[in-house]
């Protein structure tokens, strides 16, 4: 098991909405200091998907999760929606 990481003196930060250059928000998150590194909740009456990009924002892990039990399932793949049908459909195969 990997230790986790050392301290670091700095405090812990948080994703940020961002707005398009028009000013209209955006429904994504992203990290401050680094805003190709993206996170997107969306949800239904049944399921919860939290997005991740990596942080070069190539890639994307979704975590699935059944909002009646949390019972979750995640997946990982280079397109945010390819990840999404991949942890949902994970989900609910059990």
């Amino acid at each position: 098991m990997d230790s986790p990481p050392a301290r670091r003196k700095s405090r812990w930060t948080s994703f940020v909405a961002g707005r398009t250059a028009s000013g209209e928000r955006v429904r994504a998150l992203h990290e401050e200091a680094n805003p190709r590194h993206r996170l997107r909740v969306e949800h239904d009456s049944r399921t919860l998907l939290i997005h991740l990009s990596d942080e070069d924002g190539k890639s994307w892990t979704t975590i699935a999760i059944d909002r009646a039990t949390r019972r979750l399932a995640c997946a990982r793949g280079p397109l945010q929606a390819e990840a999404a049908r991949q942890a949902y459909e994970e989900l609910y195969r059990r």
